[in-house]
């Protein structure tokens, strides 16, 4: 039997545990990084459109131009995805940037 090492995808942390098994049967796990503010994953979602690439991806091309349908066409997620990935995007530049996002 191969053990393959889990990886928490946000934190990159390796303090991670089994958290039981969704509906489906996939495996669940959960981040012990005490500064970590996520809590539990899937390693391999069904829906591309949580992982953490995908956000980056969503967040740059809305920088870039594209719109809303535009990014959920070539990124084959939702447009409701694109949205709260993008209202997340703003917030988190609001975050670092003071009370302007530009």
């Amino acid at each position: 039997m191969v053990h393959k090492p889990v990886v928490y995808p946000y934190c990159h942390s390796d303090q991670v545990v089994k958290r039981g098994k969704t509906d489906t049967g996939k495996q669940r796990y959960r981040c012990h990084n005490p500064g970590c503010d996520h809590q539990s994953f899937l390693p391999d979602s069904a829906y591309k459109g949580r992982s953490p690439e995908v956000k980056e991806q969503v967040i740059e091309m809305s920088l870039n131009g594209s719109g809303i349908r535009d990014t959920a066409r070539v990124l084959q997620i939702s447009t409701a995805a694109v949205i709260h990935d993008m209202c997340l995007g703003v917030a988190r530049m609001k975050c670092s940037y003071g009370s302007k996002p530009y």
